[in-house]
């Protein structure tokens, strides 16, 4: 019992010394890469960049005791720190001390509800989010995050949260665009790109190998923040309008509730709803992958806790809002992680930067930041997931369509909100018209296909009648009235077998329904008969009364039924 709320307990014993090189090296090279990402995060969301490395120190020693990915690195993401922003944006002005204040709330709530969740095994909401609603709301905050860098990048003053209120911002200070920013922020995102795409490449040629050649590639972000900071420093460009991270205050960070203010908690109930739920999807998404590929097994709702607990440490210790990192875990999986150890080791690192080489970070330029977000960002946005969607289904990329638009034009709590709910629309309507068909058997075999596919041996006084839906309220009336049709429509019909081999669930709706039908063909001297009746559903039936006022038999399979009533009219 309690290594189920503790996974630490199930590989800890079992630790050697060669998984602690291997933990060692990726937890070294994840605190050296995800230094930069952490800082600029914090400053995404609005907040002093120092909030970024503490929400990166206690809540990934929590996540490594309670989290089941022996992988996932968690942390400030981008996701994450683009809704936090645009929900403290509305609670408090950014940059002040009520803002920070109301980002420990956030996270506080946001833990609060994942642990929730996790004790009851709530893990399964997170299906309520489909694919292309993901994938729609994914792209569109890309394009939004980059959208909201271009400022730092021009070295203007912009702001909001909403692609047009961004754009509308940026164009309007574009006159102040400072010309030695734009120069570094340019230059960096150029070396950034060409770094990804065609940095492996040019070290492959070379003759390094494949793996080494990947992790220099992705530490290009370092060497950008290492070369912009001695430049910045060597020049002085702050002094020429240069705006950099400047002074962070050196230390670990205090422990500490946030205050209890009824209406900020109140107001930020649903934004913490709304990152808990994205984060988790991303998160689990990413942990779930990786276990697959070494064959391990990552708990949904232990997962839940895992970064309820992460949240609740980055609260309590002046940090924001965190979850599992894309970026950040694909470092550490590549690094040589073995264990949730390597997570440990990173925060160790992290800890030890944020106390002694903090000024070191002093001059790094924000347009390095920017640049960094950016390249990073962009490649969220999937066009290849887009442009199937719309070849296979338009009810699916309408849905991704409305988040992509809403969360660009209202902002990334609409987008969000409508995409789930126009997912759950559809769900509904396209299971309450369910597909059916009257099918026929094929001839010499015991298989039986829908008679407008198939050429099919039928007989007038049967109709074989296959429903591929569960039957539940929404559905119930739908199928009454396209039996009465098929009775109306063949006044020689005598039996009717409701072929339930899809069906997995009757509620109380459906079997009222069950009951009116039952009934109705009775009166019109037609016999209901049911065939392959699932266990867990007849179970239910067996409940009622209904088995008892059913006209006809429940037969174990169609083709019995097809046997036996033939043979009867025969």
């Amino acid at each position: 019992m309690i290594k189920r709320y503790l996974p630490i307990l199930a590989w800890l014993p079992h630790y050697t010394p060669r998984l602690l090189g291997g933990d060692l090296l990726a937890g070294i090279i994840v605190t050296v890469m995800v230094i930069p990402q952490s800082l600029a995060y914090a400053i995404l969301a609005g907040l002093p960049a120092v909030v970024g490395l503490y929400a990166s120190l206690l809540p990934a020693v929590v996540y490594a005791m309670l989290g089941t990915s022996r992988s996932l690195a968690v942390g400030p993401v981008a996701i994450i720190a683009l809704m936090t922003g645009a929900a403290l944006s509305k609670v408090a002005t950014p940059g002040s001390a009520a803002y920070v204040e109301a980002a420990l709330v956030l996270a506080l709530l946001s833990g609060l509800m994942l642990t929730a969740m996790g004790m009851l095994r709530l893990g399964f909401f997170a299906n309520f989010l489909s694919h292309p609603v993901i994938g729609g709301f994914l792209s569109a905050s890309g394009l939004l995050i980059a959208i909201s860098q271009l400022s730092h990048l021009l070295g203007i003053e912009a702001g909001g949260y909403t692609a047009l209120a961004l754009i509308y911002s940026q164009l309007s200070h574009l006159d102040q665009t400072n010309l030695m920013t734009l120069a570094m922020g340019a230059s960096t995102l150029l070396f950034l790109w060409a770094t990804r795409r065609y940095g492996q490449h040019a070290l492959t040629a070379l003759g390094l190998p494949r793996g080494p050649a990947s992790m220099l590639v992705r530490a290009g972000p370092v060497a950008a923040v290492v070369v912009t900071t001695l430049i910045s420093w060597r020049w002085d460009l702050a002094s020429r309008g240069v705006a950099t991270v400047g002074q962070i205050p050196a230390g670990l960070p205090a422990f500490g509730l946030p205050a209890f203010e009824l209406g900020l908690w109140h107001a930020l109930l649903v934004p913490a709803l709304l990152i808990s739920v994205v984060g988790f999807v991303e998160s689990i998404s990413m942990a779930q992958m990786l276990a697959a590929k070494r064959r391990e097994r990552v708990s949904p709702n232990q997962e839940l806790i895992g970064l309820g607990g992460a949240n609740l440490a980055a609260a309590v210790t002046a940090g924001m809002p965190v979850t599992g990192g894309l970026s950040r875990t694909v470092i550490n999986q590549q690094s040589g992680a073995r264990t949730p150890m390597a997570g440990l080791f990173a925060a160790i690192g992290i800890g030890v930067v944020t106390l002694a080489l903090t000024p070191l970070l002093e001059h790094l330029p924000i347009a390095t930041l920017a640049a960094t977000i950016t390249v990073a960002i962009l490649t969220l946005v999937d066009i290849p997931l887009i442009r199937q969607t719309w070849r296979y289904s338009r009810s699916d990329f309408s849905a991704l369509a409305v988040t992509m638009l809403l969360t660009l034009v209202e902002g990334v709590e609409a987008g969000i909100i409508a995409g789930v709910g126009l997912s759950i629309a559809l769900f509904l309507y396209r299971t309450s018209r369910p597909h059916s068909a009257i099918v026929g058997r094929i001839p010499g075999s015991e298989h039986f296909r829908s008679i407008t596919r198939h050429q099919v041996e039928t007989v007038s006084h049967l109709a074989l009648f296959r429903v591929d839906e569960s039957l539940y309220f929404a559905n119930a009336r739908y199928l009454e009235d396209t039996l009465y049709t098929l009775v109306a429509q063949r006044p020689e019909l005598s039996d009717v077998v409701l072929i339930c081999s899809a069906v997995n669930l009757i509620d109380a709706s459906a079997l009222e329904s069950l009951d009116a039908i039952n009934a109705r063909l009775k009166d019109s001297r037609v016999t209901l008969h049911l065939a392959e009746v699932k266990g867990p559903v007849m179970d239910r039936l067996k409940h009622s009364d209904f088995l008892d006022e059913l006209t006809g038999r429940v037969f174990l399979s169609t083709y019995a039924a097809w046997t036996e009533l033939r043979r009867t009219r025969d």
